[in-house]
């Protein structure tokens, strides 16, 4: 008996058919265009990184946390700029997200694929994501690359 996906004159075994019929199964159950997952390192005492995660995956983006007892060593061989450092490091599709970075950033990053290390929010401003309460600041979103040189990415 064969498939009629194929072409009779394949000569392709039953066997074989069923194996290549579930491949293709296999291939076409996986979510489309799935962002890739990440991790947040994280000081071990620390509750809005958390938060910060959770806001993450309410927006289609899976980040596991990882404790890490040395931060500052952390951000040291990430190298990320002393001036951007907050309580948290992200490492999402091959860039750097240093603290409260909100979500719609993070994916304009994996989309767009600039040529920088990452993103950062310097501090733990009130009303950043992760960090959400009675009052809001305006805060920066500053884009980084491995030399330490820096923009403004964006104002929120």
């Amino acid at each position: 008996m064969r498939l009629p996906l194929f072409n009779p004159s394949w000569s392709l075994s039953v066997k074989h058919q069923h194996f290549i019929v579930a491949a293709l199964a296999a291939v076409f159950s996986l979510p489309a265009l799935a962002a890739p997952a990440g991790v947040m390192l994280k000081d071990p005492y620390c509750g809005c990184c958390d938060a910060w995660a959770g806001h993450m995956k309410q927006n289609g983006l899976e980040v596991t946390s990882r404790i890490e007892q040395n931060m500052a060593k952390i951000k040291d061989e990430r190298r990320v700029p002393a001036n951007l450092r907050s309580c948290h490091t992200a490492e999402i599709g091959g860039y750097l997200f240093e603290g409260h970075v909100p979500a719609d950033l993070v994916k304009k990053v994996l989309k767009d694929k600039p040529k920088i290390a990452g993103l950062a929010v310097p501090g733990m401003p009130m009303g950043s994501p992760g960090m959400e309460g009675p009052s809001k600041q305006a805060y920066q979103v500053v884009a980084f690359d491995r030399q330490g040189k820096t923009y403004v990415y964006a104002n929120r």
